[in-house]
């Protein structure tokens, strides 16, 4: 009798009627879900993509301590997201400001359709989410690299995740404030993501202090600049997910996403190329892979608002920005921003934010607004005021976290571990046994 239980159970699923096991999935759109799925993992490939391209560029004695910034902001962001970030991003609204407890530990996160808008499984939405929340923190390491220790940058990564990003992705994503009042426009995270990062990263290393063999006249060079090219690919390659991802279906929004992303990168290298060509005399291969990111930086805000030829100027211009910031601002003001983390995201995602305000055109999307040169200043006036609160919160917030952690713990090396490598001093293992 027991051997015929197996086949009276799959009797029973051939007979039993679709709705049966359908009910709890009847709204979900299958090829969004697909899609969104896709997006997710496009974006979380963005992490070690960043760890590659990160370690390339530090010195050699630094590669395994720079890779594990990356991949333990993964392993830890994760953790956090679902405990209780995902509910203060995108719970119920208090006042604007941050969302209650009501997805505390993904409860109420289930596989049935956000929303009729939105037909994808809850949790595909809360984990694409989540994998923003964890690049974004891992962005920050650039500008700190080669002097922290990772247990005390883990746990300004769950602070500053809980305390910082969670209420700025509440403000603009989540029913906040700068959504709903200001009526500003971010569509894959130019202040979410690249304003906050930056400015919280360039915080971090005025306070942290800098690097002991850091000097204003010596750009570092990448120890291993084919790392850094391949990081730098798997970023652009992800980056399709992070922003064509944010339409939230598998439709002509993502399709415009994708173009753009792809035009305004493309767009960024090229600046950048005709630039360093111009005042360097020579090109480099590190720097038409730094104008490639600050083009994708840039478009991010603006990838579902804008038209393709849009792009290509809002990809070019930032290159351009991104490059005054990176090779003339900061040797000048003497800030140790170590991967200009601040030169490259928190610039170029301030351009972002300020260029969808000028090109934004509801010929492209009907659910967002026309920019200046459409003939509205109204969205230029509330990028421009969201982006300075993000810019003031994020600053404070960061700031004030750092400076009570250094109260109760040592985050930086010594100068000892530092001059000998943070691979030896804090991990034991080396990055390279060439035998």
């Amino acid at each position: 009798m027991l051997c015929k239980t197996p086949y009276l159970i799959l009797l029973t699923l051939l007979v039993m009627p679709n709705g049966a096991f359908a009910q709890e999935s009847s709204a979900i759109n299958a090829a969004d879900t697909g899609w969104v799925m896709i997006c997710a993992a496009l974006v979380m490939l963005m992490v070690p993509g960043l760890a590659f391209f990160y370690s390339g560029m530090v010195h050699s004695n630094n590669v395994v301590a720079t890779i594990m910034h990356s991949y333990m902001k993964l392993c830890t962001i994760t953790i956090v997201w679902v405990l209780w970030g995902y509910s203060l991003a995108f719970g119920t609204s208090y006042y604007g400001f941050f969302g209650d407890l009501s997805f505390l530990g993904f409860a109420g996160v289930t596989g049935e359709a956000l929303s009729e808008d939105v037909p994808i499984p809850h949790y595909i939405f809360a984990m694409f989410q989540g994998m923003f929340a964890v690049v974004t923190a891992a962005i920050i390491t650039g500008a700190f690299a080669e002097r922290v220790r990772l247990g005390p940058i883990l746990l300004l990564s769950v602070i500053w995740i809980t305390v910082v990003y969670a209420p700025v992705a509440h403000w603009v994503w989540g029913g906040g404030w700068i959504a709903t009042k200001l009526e500003a426009l971010d569509f894959a995270g130019g202040a979410v993501v690249h304003i906050n990062s930056g400015v919280a990263g360039l915080v971090a290393a005025l306070v942290l202090g800098r690097r002991i063999n850091y000097k204003q006249s010596e750009v570092t060079r990448p120890h291993n600049l084919p790392l850094v090219v391949l990081g730098a690919s798997l970023l652009w390659f992800g980056w399709f997910g992070f922003n064509a991802g944010s339409a939230l279906a598998a439709n002509g929004l993502a399709a415009l996403a994708f173009a753009n992303t792809a035009i305004a990168g493309a767009a960024g290298g090229l600046g950048w190329f005709m630039l360093e060509s111009r005042h360097k005399h020579r090109a480099t291969a590190i720097g038409v892979i730094s104008g490639t990111v600050a083009g994708l930086v840039s478009i991010t805000p603006a990838a579902g608002f804008v038209t393709p030829l849009s792009s290509i100027i809002i990809g070019g211009a930032g290159s351009a920005i991104c490059y005054g910031a990176v090779m003339l601002l900061k040797p000048r003001l003497g800030y140790d921003d170590s991967l200009d983390a601040f030169g490259i995201h928190g610039v170029g995602g301030l351009w972002g934010a300020i260029a969808t305000g000028l090109f934004a055109t509801l010929d492209v999307n009907s659910a967002g607004a026309d920019g200046l040169f459409y003939g509205s200043a109204d969205l230029l006036i509330a990028e421009i005021l969201a982006s300075s609160a993000v810019i003031a919160y994020s600053a404070i917030a960061t700031y004030i976290v750092l400076q009570t952690l250094r109260k109760f713990m040592k985050i930086r090396v010594s100068e000892e571990a530092e001059t000998k490598g943070l691979d030896a001093t804090q991990h034991g293992e080396i990055g390279y046994v060439l035998n």
